[in-house]
C-alpha cells in the first residue's frame, strides 16, 4: 500500500489509551507511514512500512538496528527523506513484525529476506541505508545481491563492530536470553524502557511511548539476543574493501557503542565511501536533527551514482576529522 505524501497532523482524540495502539493509530496519530504484511516464499512473513516519493524518485531500503525496528529506528526521518526518495523500511527477523524461525539468527538471512523483498516489490536496484545493526545487513546486501544495490548508507555502524559493542550485548543480551526459551515476547526491562523517547512533537508522550514499548515487545527475545551475538562476531574487512557502489559513512562522533573511529575507518576501507560527520550519539534517532542528516548522507551517495569512473567525486578520508 502506497504512502501519501500529504501532511498528517495528529488526531489525538482518535486515541484509546487503555487499548494496544493499532495501525491506523501510528498513522493517523502517530504520523507514521502505513504497513503492510508480506509473505516472502519459503522465507516467512514480514511487515515493512512504504513511503512514496516524488516521481522517479531513488527507492531507500531503510535496515534498522539492534533491539530496535523499522518504525522505531526511522520515525524522526521520513518526512525530511521522503521529500527526495521513495522508502521501503522492513522489520528485521526477531523484531518487531519481522519474520520468526527456529533457525538460529544470521544477518545473512536478513541480507536474502531484504532481497526478496526488493524483488516481490520490483523496487530495486536500491540504496540501502543501515543504521547500526543494519549496516552489515546492508553491506550484505550489496555482497550476495549486488545487482540490488545501487548505493550504500552506512550510519553508526562500520565493518566491524565488536569493540563498542560488547558491554551494550552483555547488558542487554544477558537480559534478553532470560526470556529466549520461552520463544515469546516479553515485557521490557526497566533499562531498556528508559531509553523509551518522547514523542518527538511533544504531544501525547504517553501515546508515543506505549506506542514504542509495544513495539518492542513484538520482539521475539531469543532471535534478538542471537542477533547480538551475530553482530559481535561480524566481520567484513576482508571483503567490504572490494565494494564498488557509491557509499556514505555518516559518522556519530559521540558514539560509545560504536567507536566512531572503527566507523570512520570502514570509509578508509572502501573506494568508493566518503564519510559525514554527525556530532550525535549511538541514540542519535531520537534526535530532530537525525532526518536532516540521515537525508544529507543519502543525497551525498545518490548524487554519485551512475558517474562514469572517472568522474568520480570521491574525497579522501581524514581521520583526524573524528578527533
Amino acid at each position: 500500500m502506497a504512502e501519501q505524501r500529504d501532511t498528517v497532523h495528529p488526531d489525538t482524540s482518535l486515541v484509546d489509551d487503555e487499548g494496544p495502539i493499532d495501525e491506523a493509530e501510528e498513522h493517523n496519530v502517530l504520523g507514521l507511514p502505513w504497513g503492510e504484511r508480506v509473505e516472502l516464499p519459503g522465507r516467512g512473513k514480514t511487515f515493512y512500512r512504504r513511503v512514496e516519493g516524488p516521481p522517479g524518485a531513488p527507492t531507500l531500503l531503510l535496515l534498522h538496528g539492534w533491539v530496535a525496528s523499522g518504525g522505531l529506528n526511522y520515525y524522526n526521518a521520513f518526512d525530511e527523506l521522503s521529500k527526495h526518495f521513495s522508502i521501503i523500511v522492513p522489520d528485521m527477523r526477531g523484531h518487531g513484525r519481522g519474520i520468526r524461525s527456529r533457525r538460529r539468527f544470521r544477518l545473512a538471512d536478513c541480507a536474502d529476506d531484504t532481497a526478496a523483498l526488493i524483488e516481490h516489490l520490483g523496487c530495486g536496484p536500491v540504496i540501502a541505508v543501515g543504521y547500526s545493526m543494519g549496516g552489515p545487513i546492508a553491506q550484505l546486501l550489496w555482497k550476495r545481491h549486488p545487482e540490488l544495490v545501487s548505493g550504500l548508507v552506512l550510519a553508526a555502524t562500520g565493518s566491524w563492530l565488536v569493540p563498542g559493542l560488547r558491554q551494550q550485548i552483555v547488558v542487554v543480551g544477558a537480559v534478553s536470553a532470560i526470556a529466549g526459551p520461552l520463544r515469546v515476547t516479553w515485557g521490557l526491562p526497566k533499562t531498556i524502557r528508559r531509553r523509551i523517547p518522547f514523542a518527538p512533537t511533544g504531544e501525547r508522550p504517553s501515546t508515543f511511548q506505549r506506542w514504542a514499548s509495544e513495539e518492542m515487545r513484538r520482539h521475539d527475545w531469543r532471535m534478538v539476543t542471537e542477533a547480538g551475538v551475530a553482530v559481535a562476531t561480524f566481520d567484513s574487512r576482508r571483503w567490504i574493501k572490494h565494494c564498488d557502489v557509491p557509499t556514505t559513512v555518516l559518522v556519530t562522533t559521540r558514539d560509545r557503542a560504536v567507536s566512531p573511529l572503527e566507523q570512520a575507518r570502514t570509509a578508509l576501507l572502501i573506494p568508493t565511501a566518503e564519510f559525514l560527520r554527525y556530532d550525535e550519539g549511538h541514540l542519535a534517532p531520537v534526535k530532530e536533527t537525525f532526518g536532516p542528516k540521515l537525508t544529507e548522507a543519502c543525497l551525498h551517495t545518490a548524487a554519485r551514482i551512475g558517474l562514469p569512473a572517472d568522474a568520480d567525486t570521491t574525497e579522501p578520508v581524514d581521520l583526524r576529522l573524528i578527533d
